[in-house]
């Protein structure tokens, strides 16, 4: 109807000009039609020519003389003289538009171009109902042909709108709604199939959630089923450990040097994994317990990670280093900081022997202005793209083959116990280097 709009005032304009047009050509033949004659005809004639043209009188001008050809008895006030000589077209607009607006009859004086060059100029007065009676009828007519274009487009529009974009997203929702049902059902996940391309993509997009969600939450049943497990054989192994702790208790009583040495370790090791095991059985009731943070030699405890690798390395090829100064305290939870470090350094430890090369470890640690930065470099050979891209998620940042990705994924979690940060700085040709980033500020 906008389109419409635009359209009618122009149409308008347009038919106004061809209806003067004719006015001004039927004059011409009828000016002839008396020139052929002589002007020799009755009043009679005249006037029925004037009436078949539908004008007044009709002033014809040839070689620069301006001549009166026909004209009726009675000549009323002219009102308004109009030149349809090239004129404008917001002009010829303007006038149709006043026109139909104003009721009241008038008498006009119209000045064009003879046809065919059949003289200079050619004028003729007319009445304007007829004019407005025709503007109407024709915009009357116009208004019903956008009537029927309008219901038209309504129904193909409609019929349109309904085909791509209706019925798709009805098909979007139900398959929301059956997906809602059984998200674990991959064969409930949307099948893109929409032709408008807005909807295709919200179905793309779609497909790609409803794939990962459904990817997840078969991964989380496959982790529930395995913590179960792991709680089961945590619960035995404990036992186990206990067990084998009394024994090392015994052995500790011995009086062979090399006993007396192991021993100690031994018995921290089989108390750290007792402990390790009744964390593990916490964990598949919540989540890793709270660290219990205090103040301790980094230096002390990066000596006991180190010597508990050095006795797990059968070789001598790799090199342990310690790059922590003395005197230096963290605030950290003991048991959880050595598990972190003793994963790290021992996930280089395997990188390393992988190579069948001679390689190194070190352990750094600083205090900064935001709290502690302890770092494990090794000279391995780098984390392959994959591992780099699910590094800290379980289950996809495995390295090795066979290898579960739990290590890292756990030391992160420890690390964000404390409000602290374990990140990957580099890994290249060179070698891997972890950071991990302890605030000063939480409370003991």
């Amino acid at each position: 109807m906008l389109a419409e709009v635009f359209i009618f005032v122009p149409s308008v304009a347009r038919f106004r000009e061809d209806y003067l047009l004719a006015r001004l050509e039927r004059a011409q033949i009828a000016s002839l039609a008396l020139l052929a004659t002589d002007r020799r005809i009755d009043a009679a004639l005249e006037a029925e020519l004037l009436e078949n043209a539908e004008v007044l009188n009709v002033v014809l001008r040839r070689d620069a003389v301006r001549q009166l050809i026909l004209s009726s008895d009675a000549m009323p006030q002219i009102s308004a003289t109009y030149d349809l000589r090239d004129p404008p077209g917001w002009v010829l607009m303007r006038d149709a538009l006043a026109r139909m607006v104003n009721p009241e009859p008038q008498v006009i004086r119209v000045i064009g171009e003879p046809v065919r060059e059949a003289g200079l100029l050619i004028e003729v007065t007319m009445p304007t109902e007829p004019l407005r009676a025709a503007l109407i009828d024709y915009g009357l007519r116009i208004l019903a042909l956008s009537a029927v274009i309008s219901i038209f487009t309504a129904v193909l529009l409609f019929i349109a709108v309904r085909q791509l974009m209706v019925s798709p997203i009805k098909r979007l929702v139900a398959s929301m709604t059956r997906y809602a049902a059984a998200p674990e059902d991959p064969a409930r996940i949307i099948q893109p199939q929409g032709r408008v391309r807005e909807l295709r993509d919200a179905e793309d997009a779609l497909n790609s959630l409803q794939t990962e969600l459904t990817g997840a939450l078969k991964q989380r049943e496959r982790l529930a089923q395995l913590g179960e497990a792991v709680a089961k054989i945590s619960h035995d192994l404990r036992n186990m450990l206990s067990v084998a702790t009394m024994l090392g208790d015994r052995l500790e009583a011995s009086q062979d040097p090399a006993v007396q040495r192991i021993a100690p370790r031994l018995l921290a090791s089989l108390d750290r994994a007792i402990h390790l095991t009744e964390a593990t059985l916490a964990f598949g009731r919540a989540e890793e317990p709270a660290p219990k943070l205090t103040r301790l030699p980094l230096r002390g405890l990066v000596e006991d990670v180190i010597e508990n690798e050095r006795l797990s390395d059968d070789s001598a090829a790799i090199e342990y280093g310690c790059d922590v100064a003395p005197g230096l305290m963290v605030r950290a939870d003991a048991e959880q900081l050595h598990r972190v470090l003793s994963n790290l350094v021992r996930n280089a430890r395997l990188a390393i022997a992988a190579t069948g090369n001679p390689g190194s470890v070190t352990i750094t640690g600083r205090e900064t202005d935001e709290g502690w930065e302890i770092g494990v470099q090794d000279t391995g050979p780098g984390l392959p793209q994959k591992a780099r891209a699910h590094l800290f998620k379980p289950f996809h940042g495995g390295v090795r083959k066979g290898g579960t990705g739990l290590g890292l994924a756990i030391c992160a979690e420890l690390v964000k116990g404390h409000g602290g940060k374990l990140e990957l700085v580099r890994s290249d040709a060179d070698g891997t280097v972890f950071r991990i980033m302890l605030p000063a500020g939480l409370a003991t």
